[in-house]
């Protein structure tokens, strides 16, 4: 229930499924009160307008991201790689007959893997069971990476950080490489280090420097995606803070034992 609620809330409360809905009690209320619902209407469309522009993206995007790239020449100590699940995945491809990683989940997959390799470590793969099985398949199939830890229980970041740390402490694995996306990595690394973790962060899919042109002010699909996932990962830090002082997932036992 717990989750169910967090998934409705997100849909809701995220563009652009807060400024549709804007918009539509603006197109309802045009009707009796129409000086109002056209101010909602243009409010919602606009905001659907603006969050669209590459270059707005932009800027939220850089706000989200909490660290830089590790750099790919400098020593690093750490004894496990941790991947976190997110960012899609199909639990069955039949171009390969087995769970397939998209997208962000499969830059995830492909950076852990890199890092697993370079630095000869072992890998911990943390998400709930249908993540788990997609990106099993893709380390075996497209990285010949074999993950020594399997986390198939975790819904959020929360729970991927204390399951984590139920598998990982007991083969003394104190300093880990976090491996998620540059805007999640800034919560993850929170969550992490609250159990207990010595955590050297990872990012991938950092926002590289972009030549400012036209095509920045033109809305786009690309940057409304890009804008709803930062707001997101801005809101999910707030979120985040309240409940760490007020101890209430602690309290519900959101988390398996």
């Amino acid at each position: 229930m717990f989750f169910l609620l967090k998934a409705t809330l997100r849909t809701l409360l995220l563009p652009p499924g807060s400024a549709l809905l804007l918009a539509t009690a603006g197109a309802i209320l045009v009707v009796r009160r129409r000086r109002l619902g056209l101010t909602l209407l243009a409010v919602g469309l606009g905001c659907i307008w603006v969050l669209a522009l590459p270059a707005v993206a932009d800027l939220l995007t850089r706000a989200a991201e909490g660290y830089p790239p590790l750099d790919p020449h400098a020593p690093v100590s750490a004894q496990a790689v941790v991947i976190l699940a997110g960012g899609g995945y199909r639990h069955y491809a039949p171009e390969f007959g087995a769970g397939a990683a998209s997208d962000v989940l499969l830059e995830r997959l492909t950076y852990g893997a890199f890092l697993a390799k370079r630095l000869h470590l072992p890998v911990l793969i943390t998400g709930d069971f249908a993540e788990i099985w997609a990106m099993g398949d893709a380390l075996r199939r497209d990285f010949d990476v074999e993950p020594t830890w399997v986390d198939r229980r975790s819904h959020d970041t929360y729970e991927n950080a204390h399951i984590s740390y139920q598998m990982l402490h007991p083969a003394g694995v104190q300093r880990i490489l976090l491996v998620t996306s540059a805007a999640h990595m800034r919560r993850a690394v929170h969550e992490f280090a609250a159990v207990g973790f010595d955590v050297v962060p990872a990012p991938t899919g950092s926002w590289g420097p972009h030549e400012w042109n036209v095509l920045m002010v033109v809305p786009s699909a690309s940057g409304l995606l890009h804008s709803q996932i930062a707001i997101y990962e801005l809101a999910g830090e707030l979120v985040r803070r309240v409940l760490a002082r007020t101890h209430i997932r602690e309290r519900l036992g959101v988390y398996p034992n």
